[in-house]
């Protein structure tokens, strides 16, 4: 830790805090004000006062060599075994996550930067009473860390009495220590940039890159950002945000669970914009089809990648016909995202490596991506992406319960520290719990009904938990955190005002 939080790494750190925290608080409070309007009966459409942007010809920067082949990215958290399984994957990038896969417990931040320090230098190993973890000569991914997004504080490195920007805690520490060490070793600082809903966020991003790269002598431009679309407001300026990060600009990645939490927290108060179950909101929904082609489109004519979702499944050791089912999807999933010319796609299980990779090798053949697939077919407007209306599905119990469910399980593992979770053989982070509470929230504001009539309150939410929780407690056993959870959940899901996001929430219940 003392290497990691040295006099020199902490200072550099605080001065990106004096520097740009101003700025992020006033992009906090923008986000608030569009919002309310959004409350008030707006709504979200292209900028007019960037269509010349979006007009006019200009391209992003040649990706780095270590960077050109994406076709699959491996994702999770900086847990030092996690880590080593990553690196031995067999993936092209791992995405190093610090944000949604990771709960910001102290020791989870600080042992993350650590563990990634390790990594880059090729030096981590692992010994536990049952096995030993070590990296297996390669080669190894390419590493893009993601930092927390900008809504996050971290209150044990403040700045001037003030909690510090989680997002230039974790760049900052990870960019100080790592980024001459990747340059000599022929990659670089890449990141993954998570939550943002303007171009004005990518821009402070921007800023804090050139300035960054100027404090530590490294080239300006060194940096190769991929931007997460994973907010609706996003969706509608994805050149915006290209152009804002034009110099230091890899590609967007369709996020797409927290692009439909976006969707129900932007539009929660909007009866017309109401969900049906998750289960049946998959990405041939015509808007989530809209949003994806726009991705693929829009990266592709600026010469940015394009990068696909996630395929959480877990295989599973004991059960074969568990296996053939949702392997049968993955297939479907990754062919669908590779034939609409996407580069690459998501996955969160080593075991899915070789299955999403053969899908990209056969449609890449000896090309390491598609950027040449331009899509001129695309056409998009605000219309498509907002058409929430054309998915015929219901609210079922079903569906309830197995966001009940979820969540507590999800939320009780969060309190304990762990934020990459194991739950009905897929690899849950907080987008899922996120989904499942604001789509409680938003069913009992609304005065949906159940398909045999039943409205869905806060009383009969509280009596599935109650027998949710029953089921889960008699697998899990004694301990636990299910009670803290409970509360949790009831506070995000339950109340009369909405919490923006359930992480800052729990924050001031862990350590």
């Amino acid at each position: 830790m003392t290497e990691i939080l040295s006099d020199e790494a902490v200072a550099f750190v605080a001065d990106l805090n004096r520097r740009f925290r101003p700025r992020r608080n006033e992009l906090l409070e923008a986000r608030a004000a569009r919002r309310a309007e959004i409350a008030a009966g707006a709504s979200l459409g292209f900028l007019a006062e960037t269509a010349d942007i979006r007009a006019a010809e200009w391209s992003a920067p040649p990706a780095p060599a270590d960077l050109q082949d994406r076709r699959v990215e491996i994702t999770g958290p900086t847990e030092r075994k996690m880590t080593i399984n990553a690196l031995n994957s067999g993936a092209k990038v791992w995405l190093a996550d610090l944000e949604d896969a990771n709960t910001p417990h102290w020791s989870n931040v600080v042992d993350g930067q650590q563990n990634l320090y390790d990594a880059i230098r090729r030096t981590i190993s692992l010994e536990t009473e049952k096995k030993t973890y070590e990296l297996n000569g390669g080669p190894y991914p390419t590493i893009v860390m993601r930092p927390r997004g900008w809504h996050l504080d971290e209150r044990h490195l403040p700045v001037d009495g003030e909690p510090a920007v989680g997002a230039l805690v974790d760049f900052g520490l990870y960019f100080f220590h790592n980024a001459k060490e990747l340059l000599e070793r022929g990659s670089g600082p890449y990141f993954y940039l998570p939550k943002m809903e303007s171009h004005k966020e990518a821009a402070l991003w921007n800023d804090v890159f050139t300035y960054a790269q100027e404090q530590l002598g490294i080239p300006v431009g060194t940096i190769r950002a991929t931007v997460l679309i994973e907010t609706i407001p996003a969706a509608f300026e994805m050149e915006e945000i290209l152009y804002a990060l034009r110099p230091h600009i890899s590609g967007l990645n369709a996020g797409r669970w927290d692009y439909l939490f976006s969707i129900i927290k932007y539009f929660r108060d909007n009866p017309r914009m109401i969900l049906p179950d998750r289960a049946a909101v998959t990405m041939t929904a015509p808007f989530m089809r809209a949003y994806s082609e726009l991705l693929v489109s829009t990266c592709h004519r600026r010469g940015a990648f394009a990068m696909g979702g996630m395929a959480a499944f877990i295989p599973s050791r004991r059960d074969p016909q568990v296996n053939e089912i949702a392997l049968a999807k993955v297939n479907e999933d990754k062919e669908r995202e590779a034939g609409d010319g996407f580069d690459g796609s998501w996955v969160a299980h080593p075991d899915l490596v070789p299955v999403c990779q053969a899908i990209f090798d056969r449609v890449l053949g000896d090309k390491p991506n598609q950027l040449s697939k331009l899509r001129p077919d695309v056409a998009v407007d605000a219309r498509d992406l907002l058409d929430v209306a054309a998915l015929d599905a219901q609210v079922t119990e079903a569906g309830l319960r197995n966001n009940v469910n979820v969540a507590l399980q999800y939320l009780e593992a969060w309190l304990r520290g762990n934020g990459a979770v194991a739950i009905h053989n897929l690899m849950e982070d907080a987008a899922t719990a996120e989904i499942s509470r604001s789509q409680i929230w938003q069913w009992i504001h609304n005065g949906v009904k159940l398909p045999d009539g039943t409205p869905i309150t806060a009383e009969l939410v509280a009596r599935i938990e109650d027998e949710e929780l029953a089921k889960i407690t008699a697998a899990a056993g004694e301990g636990g955190r299910f009670e803290d959870a409970r509360k949790l959940f009831e506070r995000v899901a339950l109340a009369d005002d909405f919490a923006d996001f359930l992480t800052t929430a729990a924050y001031d219940a862990i350590d």
